[in-house]
């Protein structure tokens, strides 16, 4: 399949496959064909796991027997799609570099989190932009990026980011870009600016800082922290790559408690593609994360396995492609997702009461929009168990006709990634529940 890279302004990077390759049902990824015909997704529902039967076939009335279903479902997504985390935390070590950004209108701090003892050890850098004239604590959101915060914003004085070197085996520093990520079209400066006119911070962090998003990479970044002896690669039951982002955020909401500065009980996160697979599994792990907007997460994230459209399980676990970023249990299901014990719906019910906006592209039919929605439409019930509103429907709504309810969706006009006016979307759901 034919692809461009595409880098909007949100910085939200994703491949975004041009509409007359994606039409062609003929299309194959990794031997494997790829369905986009509605005639031919097949009857999903038969053997969808039902959000609100307990594993020994109890039915689910009430919010206090939800908690213990909700255990259920998070110990199988622990084991069989995204891995467990280690058990225990590290001693977090941390820098803090304060002054003022954007020509003194803004609080600038550069956070950076030591995951070990080892200052050349695995660490992130985490930008964070706070209003100037504050009265107290501020809610903000974390953005989970894929680029380097010197490369997200032009403002002058960002240290300098790192990337993956594969032939090395080890992080390389970037050269110093301030100034240079406006020209290259990745500027995030006037959405942080306009967050910050409303009274919210922006913190923002390149996700391959705590862990290589790559193959063969189980020794390196924090993974590689938490092998045991002898191992070479975590069990088929421990973190994949989203896991070990999602956990690293974690981390990071351990200092954000720290901060006077920040409201740590009003945080959102929000990530794109993979990193929208990761919000969804950060928001389902961690419970301080009040708000979670999840963009184009699709296969292995918000849109339903059992839909066979677009991307599947095989895709993502196929040897050439993404089977690092999940428990090796997952590889299991990738020619069977009729026999997995949970689908996206399940995710999404992981996240209640919590509010949730699935944020994807109408034309990004690799993705699924159709399937996110649907998995939200299945999900229903366990928000309206717990006492929260829902889209009240389960027709789709056109594109760019947000829907702001608790459980919440939006499709920009468009394909993969995030586009200017998602940030306003995010921005106005942020305001009603933040």
């Amino acid at each position: 399949m034919k692809c461009t890279l595409l880098l909007t302004a949100a910085l939200s990077i994703g491949l975004l496959c041009s509409s007359s390759a994606q039409a062609q049902d003929r299309d194959v990824i990794a031997g494997i064909p790829v369905n986009y015909d509605e005639s031919q997704v097949g009857d999903y529902k038969a053997t969808l796991p039902d959000v609100l039967t307990m594993n020994n076939g109890k039915k689910v009335t009430t919010a206090k027997q939800w908690k213990k279903r909700r255990a259920e479902i998070l110990k199988i997504f622990e084991e069989q799609q995204y891995g467990k985390w280690p058990a225990k935390k590290p001693k977090l070590r941390y820098d803090l570099q304060e002054d003022l950004g954007f020509e003194g209108t803004a609080v600038r701090k550069q956070l950076t989190l030591y995951f070990s003892e080892d200052n050349n050890g695995p660490k992130v850098d985490v930008l964070i932009y706070l209003p100037k004239d504050a009265n107290g604590p501020v809610p903000l959101l974390l953005n989970l990026s894929f680029m380097q915060n010197n490369v997200t914003v032009s403002d002058p004085g960002i240290k300098p980011g790192r990337r993956w070197d594969a032939k090395t085996g080890s992080y390389v520093e970037l050269p110093a870009m301030q100034g240079q990520g406006r020209r290259m079209g990745f500027g995030m400066d006037a959405t942080i600016k306009q967050y910050l006119k409303e009274g919210f911070g922006f913190a923002t962090l390149c996700y391959t800082d705590i862990q290589p998003d790559a193959l063969d990479t189980e020794t390196a970044g924090v993974r590689g922290l938490y092998l045991k002896k002898g191992q070479t690669k975590p069990a088929a039951d421990e973190w994949g790559s989203i896991s070990a982002w999602a956990w690293g955020v974690s981390n990071i909401m351990d200092y954000f408690e720290k901060d006077a500065d920040i409201d740590a009980t009003r945080i959102a996160l929000t990530g794109c593609s993979r990193l929208g697979k990761t919000t969804m599994w950060t928001g389902a792990r961690e419970d301080r994360i009040k708000v979670v907007i999840a963009s184009c997460s699709g296969e292995g994230g918000a849109a339903l396995s059992r839909r066979n459209y677009g991307e599947t399980v095989g895709h993502l676990v196929a040897p050439t492609r993404f089977p690092y970023q999940f428990a090796g249990n997952y590889s299991l299901y990738g020619d069977k997702v009729e026999q997995m014990p949970m689908d996206a719906h399940m995710l999404v019910a992981l996240i209640a009461p919590r509010p949730l906006l699935l944020s994807t592209g109408d034309t990004d039919t690799w993705s699924d929009p159709k399937g996110e929605f649907y998995a939200a439409v299945e999900a229903a019930p366990v928000y309206e168990l717990l006492g929260k509103d829902t889209m009240g429907t389960d027709v789709m709504p056109p594109a760019e006709q947000p829907i702001y309810s608790t459980l919440g969706y939006v499709m920009h006009d468009g394909g993969h990634g995030v586009l200017p006016q998602d940030w306003t979307y995010y921005l106005e759901f942020m305001k009603r529940y933040l």
